[in-house]
């Protein structure tokens, strides 16, 4: 398993490391064996939150032409079904000087629909984890990328059977799982521990004299409504997929206000009324989305193909694309009502909808 730097949560709970983390260990040990023709059985690699961790590695096999390494990912205390999975990088020499290539081999999943943020027939290989990948193999070759260049092939020994456990399928992400990861680390949340957590930040942005509680639905929410917003840090809380507990624990705590900030794939679900957003008890309602699209006037044949959409994230790609003039404050007017419903009226509600680059897309207030 991974070698050393085990976190704990502040419950007590054992962190674990990502699919995309894993990976760059992986690719950067096979780098290493390639180059220096030598066994290894454990790597250090930057995370793409900045901290060294070292990783065990299982597999070690090479020749002059090629390297197979693998890490056996650890998820910690909240395991999902990649934990145990073998992340397999293999390296090769090219003839194209100074670039590094990244491709897919047997259970790594590829894109076969739009609205995934990721091009149809490209490896299921978030940006985060790329980027993360390529930076420790550039950084393990050294000058020899000055003369030659690298592919690293990633697969996943039963990622297909892995994949049967997720969504990938129903989003078109096929043939197995997807390297994933912003972090790097996997930090392990129970439910009570959650709540707990939002119950605590809302009471120190009361004890603060805050009026304003912004609940996010996760840290790059967070990190956009702060840009945005401008407010004390203390007001921001992360409320994941709590919602309605979150806003009943502000008004519970007599918050004058609440602002709602998220992506369009929770929005929507919470404009539907859902104040619960996991993935697992709610599913986008693109009917729902339709009917907006219609009521903001689009045209039949652009309100059938939200209906016929992947994700949330697609649909913002077809308002867009077929410019629906208020689509998304049409959701957010709609998230706004649904939340005050849910605490009778007791605070002014506000929504912030941004796409995932950041950008405001949508936004309404009850004041």
């Amino acid at each position: 398993m991974n070698a050393g730097g085990k976190g704990k949560s502040e419950q007590g709970l054992r962190s674990g490391f990502t699919t995309g983390a894993c990976s760059a260990a992986a690719a950067k040990a096979a780098t290493l064996a390639l180059l220096n023709q030598q066994p290894l059985n454990q790597v250090e690699i930057t995370l793409p939150i900045g901290r060294q961790q070292m990783f065990a590695v299982e597999r070690c096999e090479y020749n002059p032409s090629e390297a197979t390494c693998s890490v056996v990912k650890d998820a910690g205390d909240d395991p999902d079904c990649t934990h145990g999975a073998r992340l397999t990088a293999s390296v090769s020499w090219t003839d194209r000087r100074g670039e590094i290539e990244l491709d897919r081999g047997p259970g790594v999943a590829v894109i076969t629909k739009p609205g995934v943020g990721l091009d149809v027939g490209a490896p299921a290989i978030t940006p985060t984890p790329r980027r993360n990948i390529t930076d420790m193999v550039r950084e393990a070759a050294g000058e020899t990328l000055g003369e030659r260049g690298l592919r690293v092939i990633l697969s996943v020994p039963g990622g297909e059977e892995m994949a049967k456990k997720t969504q990938n399928e129903r989003l078109g992400i096929l043939g197995g799982i997807s390297i994933l990861g912003t972090t790097g680390i996997v930090v392990p949340f129970s439910t009570g521990a959650f709540k707990v957590s939002i119950t605590q930040g809302i009471d120190v942005a009361r004890a603060a004299g805050r009026d304003v509680i912004v609940l996010t639905t996760g840290g790059k929410s967070e990190e956009f409504a702060m840009k945005l917003l401008g407010l004390p840090q203390e007001c921001y809380v992360q409320m994941g997929d709590f919602v309605g507990f979150a806003i009943k624990a502000a008004v519970q705590r007599q918050a004058p206000k609440i602002v709602i900030c998220g992506m369009p794939g929770k929005m929507s679900k919470i404009a539907k009324g859902k104040m619960q957003t996991h993935v697992a008890g709610s599913e986008v309602d693109l009917e729902f989305l339709a009917s907006i699209a219609e009521e903001c006037g689009a045209p039949a044949e652009v309100v059938d193909e939200v209906r016929r959409a992947n994700t949330a994230r697609h649909v913002s790609e077809i308002v867009a694309a077929r410019q629906v003039s208020g689509f998304w404050d049409a959701v957010a007017r709609k998230v706004v009502l649904a939340c005050r419903q849910h605490v009778r009226n007791a605070a002014a509600v506000e929504c912030l909808l941004t796409e995932f680059s950041g950008q405001v897309i949508g936004r309404w207030s009850s004041e």
